[in-house]
């Protein structure tokens, strides 16, 4: 009887594992037919592809329009230009400058700040930015749960990479100003340093609350409430112990730097790239080419911060004179670092400017001398290699992530294309059509 019952044990088992070897039946695919592919921007477009979509990534991409298996979803793009999801490598997606600003920043609770987030990368996603690093947030834990949903699945948005809070010297641009002493004690962030010491600490700080990347305000900023210029803020060793702990944690570091010392300071101690870089020269350039640094131009704030200080109204007096001084240089600056062969991510510093407008940049781009090709590939290829995620998206390939947009007409003849995305898919999942 036992000898009974233990064969029929095992013979449960034998079956149970049986089924666990069966391979479960593959996930519903996607197919879509494409009129146009621009697979690796800067590179020919071809025609007449579909490109097979399922579990959030290309799995094939065929000539001509192949007929859906069963079960599988159509989409017909025929009729458009198909190419990767956007990547804009400077956000704040828990604000947008506008007269009340000033008064958010002591009003607003974190509840209200994740509600903010959440439509503004939405935004950004239909405007066809399927990846954004967001470069400084006052919210910074809303910002790193905004981003780790997103990536879950639980709520549909871009792929967020995030730095937190901007690391900041005593009254330096990320630090807060122009309120009463009692005010600012109280809204102090932890990320302001000062020394060595203290500047490593910082980073950690940000790196232990979930940073992806570590930004550091090396220069004054046209932003920041306060008449101090634009000129370096930090002291070149506190610079270099910011760069030389994030890569210790195994991040990177960007600088926020304007002033042409405080840029040159940040490429020699060792920052990855630098956010804006105002006032760069010929000289700047080639040391931005001899550390392999990029530059993230984010042309279209200084466009935004021209024209709201010529209108009046949302900025004080002190970043009103700052806005048009710098405003003015950036699309210049640009055409210069072109020339020079720097190496340029497209950046917007959404936030400053309104979230979807971000494809305005490309049209800055091409004004400061680019070409339309140019200026795709800085916020796809450029992008992902800039993120270190050249493996995962970047380019429309099998085995990468199923981030792609598309436009009616052709972008690589009229830039201003990219501001009438058609539709977007991110990871797999279409967010519009």
């Amino acid at each position: 009887m036992r000898s009974l019952l233990l064969s029929t044990v095992f013979a449960c088992l034998a079956v149970g594992a049986a089924q666990a070897q069966t391979p479960p039946a593959p996930s519903p695919a996607t197919y879509i037919h494409v009129g146009r592919l621009i697979a690796e921007p800067g590179t020919a477009p071809s025609t007449t592809k579909t490109l097979i979509v399922r579990d959030g990534k290309i799995e094939a991409i065929r000539d001509g329009y192949v007929a859906p298996v069963a079960g599988a979803k159509l989409v017909d793009l025929k009729a458009k230009t198909v190419m990767p999801g956007l990547i804009d490598s400077h956000v704040h997606l828990l604000s947008e400058l506008s007269p009340s600003s000033r008064l958010n920043e002591v009003t607003k609770e974190e509840s209200d700040l994740a509600l903010d987030g959440l439509v503004n990368a939405q935004k950004a996603l239909k405007a066809g930015f399927t990846t954004v690093v967001d470069l400084g947030a006052d919210g910074h834990h809303t910002v790193f749960a905004l981003r780790d949903q997103f990536a879950s699945g639980r709520l549909m948005g871009p792929r967020i990479l995030a730095a937190g809070a901007a690391i900041s010297p005593t009254g330096g641009h990320a630090d807060v100003h122009g309120f009463r002493e009692d005010v600012m004690h109280v809204m102090g962030p932890e990320s302001v340093c000062n020394g060595v010491d203290d500047c490593r600490r910082a980073v950690r700080e940000q790196v232990k609350a979930g940073a992806n990347i570590i930004k550091a305000t090396a220069t004054g900023g046209v932003l920041s409430n306060t008449a101090s210029g634009l000129s370096q803020q930090f002291f070149d060793d506190e610079l270099k112990a910011i760069a030389d702990t994030a890569h210790l944690l195994g991040k990177t570091a960007t600088a926020h730097a304007h002033g042409k010392g405080g840029i040159e300071a940040a490429l020699r101690a060792g920052f990855d790239s630098i956010e804006h870089s105002s006032y760069a020269d010929a000289e700047t350039f080639a040391l931005y080419k001899s550390k392999n640094a990029c530059l993230v131009p984010t042309l279209l704030a200084g466009t935004t911060v021209t024209e709201m200080a010529k209108a009046g109204g949302t900025l004080t007096g002190a970043q009103a004179a700052k806005a048009l001084t710098v405003g003015p240089l950036m699309v210049n600056m640009l055409g210069r670092a072109r020339e020079a062969g720097v190496c340029v991510v497209f950046g917007t510093d959404s936030g400053v400017s309104r979230h979807g407008d971000n494809a305005r940049e490309f049209e800055l781009m091409v004004q400061a001398g680019y070409t339309p090709a140019e200026a795709l590939r800085s916020a796809t290829v450029g992008g992902a290699a800039h993120l270190g995620l050249s493996d995962q998206i970047g380019t429309l390939a099998p085995g990468k992530a199923a981030d792609l947009v598309a436009v009616t007409g052709d972008p690589l003849v009229d830039i201003s294309l990219m501001r009438k995305i058609e539709f977007v898919m991110v990871g797999g999942r279409i967010a519009k059509e």
